[in-house]
């Protein structure tokens, strides 16, 4: 860093000498990381953010704008969103943005062919004055910006500046004074380089050096406004150790510049902005050294600087004490997958006895350490309810002793059931002594990501190992020590020839950024969870995602319905397990039993239960109850949806419009309204006079569940071990070769599956 005649210190890219820390700093480091051992949610490396008050957001081009160059607005009500609830919660938040030079092209190019004869459009188009753009641009970013504030109570204000304003310290107090006064007045300040009048003369190079992009602008207010923090939002989740699209690339979580600046290969720079990559780890490099922690992370995720600022492990962070983190060295997202996959052959490799032995060892082993397991799970519980969660999860969360000798029982049945892998599927002569077999085979690795259930963990387990595959498993933070717990109790009964690492246990939010790239290594993913967590997997992988992001499921109780009949299976759907997936959401009723008592018996069956109800537009008015916002909702508790329908095709239409593709069921006692019913309901599982909670692996006798799928392809309903199967061709013949097809007689004779 050089210094101006003034006293200010440039903000360049020159590289920065190391600054000695003196004992004092390194043993105070050691007790603050000390003090945040026992913080379960918080990784010492980000132990900084406990005292962050004053934060810059810097947001990017690729960010404010979608790949076609309009405002990505749905992004940026998201980050408008967060930055209200920081200013609610006391953070001074400044925020610099991107964005006008582009979105400023994207309006002139229109205006540009609006008013364009058919022969301009022959002319070849020169590209638009960049400073033009900037100067369109700008108004209507701000415009954006202080409609989207507005509608949430919050007041925002425009700065404009440019690298000479800078030189004037006069300017530079006037500028402190001003934010500071607008940050009292809860105004969040959006700083912007003003563009249009830049006395830029290349697209990295200014007059002055100070600074030459918003980037590095971002970097020298945070040092001149005195932050605790710089934020800047990319369009991946971090800096890598390659092109972000390499799968051999790693997300760096903590930047050390001895030994990361050597090591990075940069991709393309920003597809639309100036900087990109490069421009932002400049500029952290320098904040980072002068004293301000900074952190690279998505701008495309809605809760990402929540996160940052609760002390999650996302994105990378630039400080100038992290040389002196000595963290455990832990394995890696890829050498987790890749040992899995490993392990999967040799387990594939044994005899059908030997891979039934170890489901038989791990039944054994959870029984015998049931105690251990309790104690674990009684843990997260109290930890849960002091949290304050919700009921529902508290009943997921729960593991009593009859739930671990139930868990057994599954792990028992599935080491009872017929060989799953290297069965004949099919059998074909395609030609004289040239045999082609089907035979099933594992898919290789699967990656679960599931929610508070630790006895999720045991049946994934369990249909990993009766299946073949290998297994990564990320389990919710409530269950931290359950699902630590059973994954140790697990992978003790492994033998030497397959190895403990089998099933991996991924400990940290953090990794699956890392894991969703692994395309290479890792052949599927289950999330169980939200709907908001299956959209944000399906967004950010490009492997296979197999699952379900809601549990809607309805029963429809028809006019000719036994009533008796009727009252028990909604009781049973609703009340016997509310947190499943499988559980009534939504209860629809013929208008006829508004008629004839039917639907009041219904009605006080549930009232008995303690059910809470909501109405359709029609029931809300008949029964004088509080009218639902969604008939797409799921309750996961004592609480369901209500609505009379005209028949069983507006039933079924209901269904098809606002509901998961799930589980539904008809309670009738006309066979041909059944049929109508369960050959139009376009969902993964539909029945007939029985309740929807049978809508389970073990209770279809698979032995368990991965989960239920809902998608079309590949799997659907309750996937067990069938749906972690694929196949393989094999083909046998006795020299036989194709030779233009001319020595060749196809036959194409079914043969017998046992030879």
């Amino acid at each position: 860093m050089g210094t101006l005649q003034n006293g200010f210190t440039k903000f360049s890219i020159t590289k920065p000498s190391e600054i000695p820390l003196s004992n004092g700093t390194t043993n105070h480091l050691k007790n603050l990381l000390a003090e945040t051992e026992d913080l379960s949610n918080m990784d010492p490396s980000r132990v900084f953010v406990n005292k962050v008050k004053r934060l810059i957001v810097k947001v990017g081009t690729a960010v404010v704008t979608r790949s076609d160059g309009r405002l990505a607005l749905g992004r940026l009500g998201a980050l408008c969103e967060q930055l209200k609830e920081l200013n609610v919660q006391g953070y001074e938040v400044i925020l610099v943005t991107s964005g006008a030079v582009g979105l400023g092209r994207q309006r002139l190019r229109y205006r540009r062919l609006a008013n364009s004869s058919f022969s301009d459009l022959q002319k070849p188009q020169g590209d638009l004055d960049g400073k033009a753009c900037a100067a369109v641009g700008q108004s209507s970013l701000m415009a954006l910006y202080d409609t989207m504030f507005s509608q949430l109570d919050v007041t925002s204000s425009q700065l404009l500046v440019n690298d000479g304003f800078f030189k004037d310290a006069g300017f530079r107090k006037q500028l402190s004074d001003t934010v500071s006064s607008l940050l009292e007045l809860r105004v969040i300040p959006i700083f912007n380089e003003n563009d249009a009048v830049s006395t830029r003369k290349a697209p990295y190079e200014d007059s002055s050096g100070i600074f030459w992009d918003n980037d590095s602008l971002a970097g020298l207010l945070a040092l001149e406004l005195k932050a605790d923090l710089l934020v800047l939002l990319s369009d991946v989740e971090g800096l890598y150790s390659g092109p972000p699209n390499d799968p051999n690339s790693k997300l760096i979580h903590t930047y050390i510049k001895e030994k990361h600046q050597r090591e990075i290969t940069f991709g393309d720079k920003s597809r639309l902005g100036r900087g990109g990559m490069t421009a932002k780890v400049n500029a952290a490099v320098c904040a980072a050294h002068a004293g301000i922690p900074v952190i690279i992370t998505s701008g495309f995720a809605t809760d990402n600087i929540i996160r940052v600022l609760q002390g999650e492990k996302i994105g990378t962070v630039f400080h100038k004490d992290a040389h002196l983190w000595k963290n455990i060295k832990q394995e890696s997202a890829h050498e987790m997958a890749v040992a899995a996959r490993n392990s999967s052959r040799r387990l594939q490799a044994l005899k059908s006895v030997e891979r039934r032995n170890i489901l038989l060892a791990v039944a054994d082993a959870l029984e015998k350490n049931q105690n251990m397991i309790s104690l674990e799970n009684e843990a997260d519980v109290a930890d849960a309810v002091t949290a304050g969660y919700d009921k529902s999860l508290i009943s997921r969360l729960t593991l009593k002793p009859e739930k671990i000798s139930r868990l057994a029982k599954s792990v028992r049945m599935l080491a009872d059931m017929e060989e799953p892998v290297g069965r004949i599927l099919k059998r074909t002569e395609l030609a004289d002594k040239l045999i082609l077999e089907k035979i099933s085979c594992p898919l290789g690795v699967l990656l679960i990501i599931f929610e508070s259930r630790p006895d999720a963990l045991v049946q994934i387990a369990a249909l990993a190992i009766r299946s073949g595959n290998g297994l990564l498993l990320k389990g919710g933070k409530e269950a931290r020590r359950s699902n630590a717990a059973l994954h140790k109790v697990i992978t003790s009964v492994m033998p030497d020839t397959v190895g403990g690492k089998l099933i991996g246990l991924v400990t940290s939010r953090d990794e699956i950024p890392d894991l969703l790239k692994l395309d290479d290594v890792i052949d599927l993913v289950v999330p169980r969870g939200s709907n908001k967590l299956v959209s944000q997997i399906k967004e950010s992988t490009r492997i296979p995602v197999l699952g379900h992001a809601d549990g809607i499921c309805h029963v429809y109780v028809d006019k000719s319905a036994n009533i008796d009949m009727a009252k028990q299976i909604i009781r049973d759907a609703k009340t016997d397990y509310p947190a499943a997936c499988n559980a009534m959401e939504t209860l629809l009723v013929h208008k006829d039993l508004s008629c004839n008592g039917g639907l009041n018996e219904l009605i006080l069956e549930l009232q008995r239960e303690g059910v809470q109800m909501y109405g359709g537009p029609k029931a809300s008015a008949m029964l004088n109850i509080i009218e639902t916002s969604s008939f797409h909702h799921e309750y996961s508790s004592l609480t369901c949806t209500i609505e009379i329908v005209e028949d069983v095709f507006a039933a079924i239409d209901h269904i098809n419009k606002y509901g998961s593709g799930h589980t539904e069921c008809i309670v009738t006692e006309d066979a041909e309204v059944a049929e109508t019913f369960i050959s139009q309901v376009d969902s993964a599982a539909a029945f007939h006079n029985a309740s929807t909670r049978f809508c389970d692996g073990a209770r279809f006798g698979l032995g368990a569940e991965v989960g239920i799928s809902t998608s079309r392809i590949h799997a659907r309903g309750p996937v067990g071990v069938e749906g972690l199967l694929t196949n393989k061709w094999i083909l046998r013949g006795t020299g036989q070769v194709v030779d233009g097809d001319r020595g060749v007689n196809y036959t194409y004779k079914e043969q017998p599956l046992k030879a």
